[in-house]
Formats: C-alpha cells, sequence, structure tokens
C-alpha cells in the first residue's frame, strides 16, 4: 500500500532551502519517492486550513518511506531543511479502497 510523507512548512532561508531541494530530490527519487504536491499555490476554500508550502512525496509502502527519512545519506538534509524551513511532517497511508 502506498504511503505518503505530507509536509506543511514556512520557508525561512529560501536561498538555504533551495539547496535542500536540489539535494533531496534525486534522494527521494532513490528510495521509489515521487513527487504528488511540491509547494504550489494552496487555496483554502472551507475555514482556514494553515496550509503554507505544502509538499507530498509518494512511496511505494510504509516501509520504503521510513527507510528513506530514517537513512544515515538524509540526516544531515534534515538538518538542512530545519535551518531554512519551519513546519510540519508526517506520515500517512494510502487508501486500497
Amino acid at each position: 500500500m502506498a504511503a505518503y510523507l505530507l509536509a506543511n512548512i514556512t520557508v525561512t532561508d529560501p536561498a538555504r532551502f533551495a539547496e535542500y531541494g536540489r539535494q533531496v530530490a534525486p534522494m527521494i527519487a532513490a528510495f521509489g519517492g515521487t513527487y504528488r504536491v511540491r509547494g504550489g499555490a494552496v487555496t483554502a476554500v472551507e475555514g482556514d486550513p494553515g496550509l503554507r508550502r505544502v509538499v507530498i512525496v509518494e512511496f511505494p509502502d510504509m516501509a520504503k518511506l521510513r527507510a528513506f527519512y530514517d537513512s544515515p545519506e538524509y540526516a544531515p538534509l534534515i538538518a538542512l531543511r530545519q535551518s531554512a524551513a519551519t513546519g510540519d511532517v508526517a506520515f500517512v497511508e494510502g487508501y486500497t479502497g
């Protein structure tokens, strides 16, 4: 079952965040991940969901997502992202209806 990394972030240092983006994209692909949403415009239509820069990455399953996130290769990029942005990250299981 597919698994998704969801991130809702506020970029505080655009140059550093751009560097993070350049480095993380090939790593996501190497772990079988595919961007589904990558910071496009957000239009709230009911209430205020508090969405800022939204990123959704699909992985084949939760094991691949965990392998990516917990990998020693990604650890320095987490630090880079956290130095350039604030926000929330969550893992969500897909639907197999």
